[in-house]
């Protein structure tokens, strides 16, 4: 078994969905990695400086997370990295992180908030204000 640190960008049209099936437990019923992937999405965090969600994942597989990227993380993420850590560094490094799912853009669907970089957007209409 190895852990990795995880780093990928939300589709953020999709993380309302990403969520409520986190919510509901869909996940966890998927083998071998439901648990540990469901625990590790639930417990995600974001980087602000990078624009990317980050989280720590035990994996078995080689290529790193290819059941897990098939499965579900490939609709919901885009440009996925993972770091080789030893199991709970990657939990440390990104501790002091915000978490993922107490994000604006989570919160209010389809606005995505970059103050720092100009106006919000509602992604469904590609209005700015």
């Amino acid at each position: 078994m190895a852990f990795y640190l995880v780093r990928a960008r939300l589709r953020v049209e999709r993380a309302a969905e990403l969520r409520a099936r986190l919510e509901r437990g869909e996940f966890r019923t998927l083998r071998p990695f439901g648990m540990a992937l469901t625990a590790s999405l639930e417990n995600a965090r974001w980087d602000p400086d990078a624009g990317e969600a980050v989280w720590e994942e035990e994996d078995y597989c080689s290529p790193p997370l290819a059941m897990e990227r098939a499965a579900v993380l490939d609709h919901y993420f885009d440009a996925l990295q993972v770091e080789r850590v030893p199991q709970g560094e990657g939990w440390r490094r990104i501790a002091d992180l915000p978490s993922l799912w107490a994000q604006p853009f989570i919160q209010e669907p389809g606005v995505l908030r970059w103050e720092e970089e100009g106006p919000a957007c509602d992604l469904a209409t590609g209005q700015c204000g």
